[in-house]
């Protein structure tokens, strides 16, 4: 699925480096393929910002050619941010305001990083809450990323997360529960995902709520669902969008912040990433900063663990990607469709419940 370059975002040149099929605008004006316009909140922090778009931005564009693809990452005026930060953000991103006046196909919403009990304290809660209401009758589908799914299933659900005594993250094995969907269409019954959050809701949660369930762990939970109406809303808890070594960075990025005092206790190993090489690496850094003062600490093995990192849950990702940008298609070409195909219910176009 050709992505197009419609500014000079510095993640089409990196996926274009990559082997990716990155258009220039001037190549897709003359190519008579159907477009799709993606707006990409992105409310990560500074430190994990330009990697989220990267991983969000290639998680589309490794998807079928069905359609030439505009994403147009933007984010809130209202999270903190360095200096550097914002100047990304003003040079390549767009305002919201500018997006919703040129309309939009779907909507990714990412994580971030709270500092208040409640979800409705964050500063940048209501101009959140402001952008989802728009997209409920403007967008065919709201694809939602570990904090956004809390926020989503509080505002719509009034869903309070629960929080977990340690932080839960890793990969780990789910099970589809629901194949019939058409999200799971081609996808494993079992597969695996990462995960890296401090708060959980629960299985009876969503469906206390009328949201389906479609993929969980026995061992963490419910990593997919999808809101009562079967696709206007898609629930993440997990990280699809994850990279091979986003684990091992945020893993380094903890560490470094214990060293620093910005954390008071040593971060976990992130649970069944790292080979049986790379744990024992992991382990042996643990114990080792146990028994020195913090002023001489080892520095992070980055280096020695980069070869212990194994991708595990990536086709799976893109497979369920590539089904919702696939019915984000068949959505708004649901004039076209209800013209040759008139038994299509309007209320239920893709024909789920």
């Amino acid at each position: 699925m050709p992505l197009v370059a419609h500014n000079d975002l510095p993640t089409f040149k990196a996926l274009s480096n990559d082997g990716h099929t990155v258009l220039s605008l001037d190549r897709a004006k003359h190519q008579d393929i159907r477009e799709l316009h993606i707006g990409f909140l992105n409310m990560m922090p500074d430190a994990a910002l330009q990697a989220t778009e990267r991983q969000f931005i290639h998680l589309v564009g490794s998807s079928n050619p069905i359609a030439q693809f505009f994403v147009y990452p933007f984010s809130l005026p209202e999270l903190n941010r360095g200096e550097q930060a914002e100047a990304h953000i003003r040079a390549h991103y767009f305002n919201f305001e500018d997006l919703a006046e040129q309309g939009l196909d779907a909507l990714i919403i990412t994580g971030a990083n709270v500092i208040n009990p409640s979800l409705n304290q964050e500063a940048f809660w209501e101009p959140l809450i402001d952008i989802v209401r728009w997209a409920e009758t403007n967008v065919a589908s709201t694809f939602c990323s570990c904090l956004a799914t809390h926020a989503l299933v509080k505002h719509f659900h009034d869903i309070d997360r629960r929080h977990l005594e340690q932080k839960q993250w890793g990969v780990y094995t789910h099970k589809a529960t629901r194949r019939d969907h058409p999200l799971l269409r081609d996808v494993n019954t079992r597969f695996e995902a990462p995960h890296s959050r401090h708060n959980d809701v629960s299985r009876e949660q969503f469906e206390a709520a009328g949201c389906s369930v479609l993929a969980e762990s026995a061992d963490i939970g419910v990593h997919l669902a999808v809101s009562p109406d079967q696709f206007r809303v898609v629930y993440f808890q997990g990280h699809p969008e994850y990279g091979a070594i986003s684990l091992l960075k945020e893993f380094k990025r903890e560490y470094n912040r214990y060293l620093g005092g910005a954390r008071d206790k040593l971060p976990r190993i992130p649970e069944n990433f790292f080979t049986p090489e790379g744990e024992e690496i992991a382990q042996a850094l643990i114990a080792r900063i146990k028994d020195v003062d913090l002023t001489s600490a080892p520095a992070f093995p980055e280096d020695e663990l980069l070869p212990h990192c194994d991708n595990t849950w990536g086709d799976t990702g893109k497979a369920i990607v590539n089904n919702w940008l696939g019915l984000v298609y068949q959505l708004t070409n649901l004039d076209r469709k209800q013209q040759f195909m008139p038994g299509v219910d309007p209320d239920d176009p893709l024909q789920l419940r």
